[in-house]
């Protein structure tokens, strides 16, 4: 009778300390959202280079032209990587995540609760997954930008460096993955968690190129808010 009171007493305990710590992440990851970084952005570098942020409702990718002269991604993501190879296209867009969801999860239906543990935890590989797009409209779910070259400079780095590359530095396609024509994924490195998520990827890719951004946020709608 004791061992099933402990027992009892055990798993209460538990259940209620996993509520405390989902309703303080709630609650922390609201109120950090809205701390506010880089909200004055230098006017004294001409801002020329467009680029974009773009949300499903979930989750946020960072659209960039594919070619300019700072950058020439199709060098590294290759059309020849998609199911169409088509090379009519002028964005490409980044976004990293955890490799379980985006190989494993193509419907929320679909998700087992080995890939949520694994990518709530920080046991899990991550994937960059890449879309190429010809043309992108602006709409509530898709803000524009406009960077100076230095941090459109400072930006490609970030997201360049958070591919996996192989022993001649050429990053890793993962072949026979996508979720249509014009996409593809490649490994990446660093681990999902709660406190390192999709978003807040985003969002450290703009802190890092001197835009405005959320002091942290695992969500969204923490980075959208700061451009609405």
């Amino acid at each position: 009778m004791n061992t099933t009171k402990q027992t009892l007493k055990f798993l209460f305990n538990s259940i209620l300390a996993f509520v405390a710590f989902i309703l303080v992440y709630i609650v922390f990851g609201f109120l950090f959202s809205k701390i506010a970084v880089n909200e004055e952005v230098s006017q004294s570098q001409k801002q020329e280079i467009e680029i974009f942020i773009k949300t499903n409702g979930v989750h946020t990718d960072i659209i960039v032209p594919i070619k300019n002269e700072i950058k020439d991604w199709s060098s590294e993501i290759q059309f020849q990587h998609t199911k169409s190879k088509d090379s009519i296209m002028n964005y490409l867009a980044f976004g990293w995540g955890d490799k379980g969801f985006y190989l494993d999860t193509p419907e929320w239906s679909d998700l087992k609760v080995s890939t949520a543990l694994k990518a709530a935890t920080g046991l899990s590989t991550t994937a960059m997954h890449t879309t190429f797009y010809n043309t992108i409209a602006e709409n509530s779910s898709c803000k524009k930008i406009k960077i100076s070259k230095e941090n459109y400079k400072k930006m490609t780095a970030y997201i360049s460096n958070s591919f996996k590359r192989d022993l001649n530095q050429n990053i890793e396609w993962i072949s026979g993955h996508s979720y249509a024509k014009n996409d593809a994924f490649y490994n990446a490195i660093g681990s999902y968690s709660l406190f390192k998520t999709c978003n807040s990827w985003a969002n450290s890719t703009l802190k890092e190129s001197n835009q405005k951004a959320a002091f942290w946020t695992p969500y969204d709608g923490g980075i959208f808010c700061h451009y609405n």
